[in-house]
């Protein structure tokens, strides 16, 4: 605890008074441009991979970047409430589900949970049990082969879901919203970007410039 508190610190005196007019500037509202849904291993920073200063995405971060199916209920929807937020409050333009190499979510998926799975993981990870049928299916027992195709069938999967909200539908098909998949490979420092096909292609490999992504059409891919 008290490196954190000597983080802070170092924040305070560095970042924070050499931005004081940005923050100034964020305590009178907020207009991010974008919703990242990603996971929240310690490992995959979104603000940081894409180098965006505070303000300027809105993130909410759960085990392997699910989106759950839209579901009218009185139950507790934490990632269904920020998407809500961001999308009818806020008024992004851009959705992008950010998956990534070396999940532990779709390890548990896959294998099994790790120690004791407790009362959540599992159950939150049934989301993704189509996303884990297609990677077994694709890998032909290749364990590690299926670890990768699951992580980017489950990005595939909740784009899928992210069409089941109505409001997400209703924008992405009259173009005030767009549909994006990313993919961290923390291996190699480089994105994938999914593209019109469902394919991910590298950002890296490809230029400065992202290949172009079809977005409109992600929620309706199947593989």
């Amino acid at each position: 605890m008290d490196q954190l508190i000597e983080g802070f610190r170092r924040f305070r005196e560095s970042y924070w008074r050499e931005n004081r007019e940005l923050f100034e500037a964020l305590t009178r509202g907020q207009a991010p441009r974008a919703m990242v849904i990603g996971c929240s291993d310690s490992r995959v920073d979104p603000q940081m991979i894409f180098g965006q200063e505070p303000g300027e995405i809105f993130v909410v971060r759960n085990i392997a970047n699910l989106v759950p199916p839209f579901q009218a209920s009185t139950d507790h929807h934490g990632t269904s409430a920020a998407l809500e937020f961001a999308v009818r409050s806020l008024g992004v333009s851009h959705l992008i589900v950010l998956g990534h190499a070396h999940c532990g979510g779709i390890h548990a998926l896959l294998q099994g949970p790790a120690g004791n799975p407790g009362d959540f993981v599992l159950p939150w990870m049934r989301i993704a049990t189509a996303a884990r049928e297609r990677a077994l299916a694709a890998a032909g027992g290749d364990i590690e082969a299926a670890q990768r195709l699951c992580e980017q069938e489950g990005v595939r999967l909740s784009l899928g879901n992210l069409m089941t909200f109505p409001w997400v539908k209703e924008r992405v098909e009259d173009g005030r919203l767009a549909l994006h998949g990313f993919y961290y490979d923390m291996d190699h420092g480089d994105l994938l970007v999914m593209d019109a096909q469902g394919r991910f292609r590298s950002v890296v490999a490809e230029g400065t410039g992202a290949p172009s992504c079809g977005c409109g059409s992600h929620g309706r891919h199947e593989r």
